[in-house]
């Protein structure tokens, strides 16, 4: 039997553990990476010391930072790249002889700066009509490499791609579910991004569960309002890409923004906490497009209206809070 071709583009965490991943199932797998400095020390090492440490790259991983030479003959193009990377690098691919008949699956959760697009859309707007999907869900990065059991979806406007797809990944601890609903998968992994750093920002304060589970019940409200306002189906957002990927994000010791929050909290600035971090804590571009997109819609946002203000308005974390606290009486 004919081994998948597959190639991952973007060599951070997420992209790493899918590679492997998928070698473990029987795939032939190609890492690429942007910067050629790394890749080589990744060629060398086999481990992802920056982003993935402690799991080993097997050997039979191809890694490299030939664009051309990861994209040939691949079946499977899983898009790894940050969100606000996405487009450079779909240009980069659209200059070359690219497969029109491969699978191009998105496993980044963002939201483009500037022209609001998902990054579906920006497959489909630079590489036109190739066979797109999205992969998504409460996965953090370590916990899948390690086998802890993780829940994920595929989200595809195609029946078949979403099945051929739930087929490669499922294994006996990565439980692969279908959806329909691209827009709300979507949305729901950028958007809960925002309430994380909120939550982080709560952390920070010293604040305690109470304050918590307001943050994520009534950031999901917020979640689900500009999801169906922009055409997902509700019920999307209090499923695992909804509820299941915001309680991961906004509790885990590993969540990048939970931890920007945090910091923000106890007084950092927010161009203090992302020079020392490696990795893209996608929730502060996204909190820019989730506000954005909040206006163009009309959607009462307030919690992403407040982390938008204290990110990019230098609002003090403290002075957010009385405000969401003292709006005007409502019911739920």
């Amino acid at each position: 039997m004919k081994k998948l071709d597959v190639t991952v583009l973007g060599d951070g965490g997420w992209g790493t553990t899918l590679a492997i991943h998928l070698f473990r199932k029987g795939a032939r797998v190609c890492l690429w990476g942007a910067f050629s400095d790394y890749t080589d020390y990744l060629n060398k090492i086999r481990v992802n010391k920056k982003f993935l440490p402690g799991f080993k790259i097997p050997a039979a991983v191809e890694i490299t930072h030939d664009l051309r030479k990861a994209l040939y003959g691949k079946e499977l193009i899983i898009i790894a790249a940050p969100s606000q990377h996405m487009r450079e690098v779909l240009k980069k691919i659209k200059a070359l002889d690219y497969p029109r008949d491969a699978v191009y699956l998105s496993v980044t959760k963002g939201i483009e700066v500037g022209k609001l697009k998902r990054m579906s859309e920006l497959i489909r707007e630079e590489l036109g009509k190739v066979k797109t999907a999205v992969l998504s869900g409460p996965t953090i990065a370590q916990e899948v490499a390690k086998g802890i059991p993780t829940t994920a979806v595929i989200a595809s406007c195609d029946k078949k791609t979403r099945g051929y797809l739930q087929n490669i990944f499922m294994t006996d601890r990565f439980r692969i579910y279908t959806n329909s609903d691209v827009i709300g998968v979507e949305l729901g992994g950028s958007l809960k991004n925002v309430i994380a750093i909120a939550c982080g920002i709560s952390d920070g304060l010293g604040f305690g569960t109470n304050t918590k589970a307001a943050i994520l019940s009534r950031g999901l409200a917020e979640m689900s309002r500009l999801g169906c306002a922009m055409g997902a189906k509700p019920a999307t957002f209090s499923g695992i890409t909804g509820l299941g990927d915001l309680v991961t994000t906004c509790i885990s010791p590993h969540s990048r923004n939970r931890f920007v929050g945090e910091e923000i909290g106890k007084g950092k600035r927010l161009n203090q906490i992302e020079n020392r971090m490696q990795m893209v804590a996608e929730g502060v571009p996204t909190a820019d497009s989730a506000y954005a997109l909040s206006l163009k819609y009309k959607v009462d946002m307030p919690i992403v209206k407040e982390v938008y203000s204290v990110l990019y308005k230098n609002k003090s974390p403290l002075e957010a809070v009385k405000d969401l606290m003292t709006r005007a009486k409502k019911e739920e």
